[in-house]
């Protein structure tokens, strides 16, 4: 069996954010890893479709982040997997998010786990705000318009 590597492209996308969350700002933040970890995410052996961002004590943690275990590391090290993983951000965009967060109805979601052009993993985060059930209704409105306007510009186009 072979397996390919990303060494720099995306490597999990949360592909809900956009359906359950207004996204007001976007910030690129680094990740603390172990070196399993970054390489089985080269295999891309990755989910953040579960995961959120928290605030704890003074910095932001990604917690529930699915990584799985590097299969070459058994034994050596026992990691799980889906531990909190502290995030690296700039102290001003720090104090920026953690008082938004405070604010009521915002919150920090993950959007993108990546590998950047010198193979360094980021997570793309974003500053947003939740839905209510009638926009979630008009996301999915404007979803299928748009879905049903291309399948008769392609029919017109024939």
């Amino acid at each position: 069996m072979k397996t390919t590597l990303i060494t720099s492209g995306n490597v999990a996308t949360n592909r809900k954010a956009h359906f359950h969350y207004t996204i007001l700002d976007t910030y690129e933040a680094g990740l603390i890893l172990t070196g399993g970890e970054v390489k089985s995410l080269r295999m891309g052996h990755a989910s953040i479709g579960e995961s959120y961002v928290s605030p704890d004590h003074g910095e932001l943690v990604l917690v529930n982040a699915r990584i799985e275990e590097y299969s070459a590391s058994r034994g050596f090290v026992e990691e799980k997997a889906t531990r909190p993983r502290k995030l690296l951000l700039h102290q001003k965009e720090l104090s920026k998010l953690l008082r938004e967060v405070a604010q009521k109805g915002k919150t920090i979601v993950p959007l993108d786990l990546y590998f950047n052009a010198r193979g360094i993993a980021k997570l793309k985060i974003a500053l947003a705000q939740g839905k209510t059930y009638a926009d979630k209704r008009e996301t999915i409105k404007q979803r299928d318009w748009q879905r049903d306007k291309q399948r008769i510009m392609a029919h017109y186009n024939q």
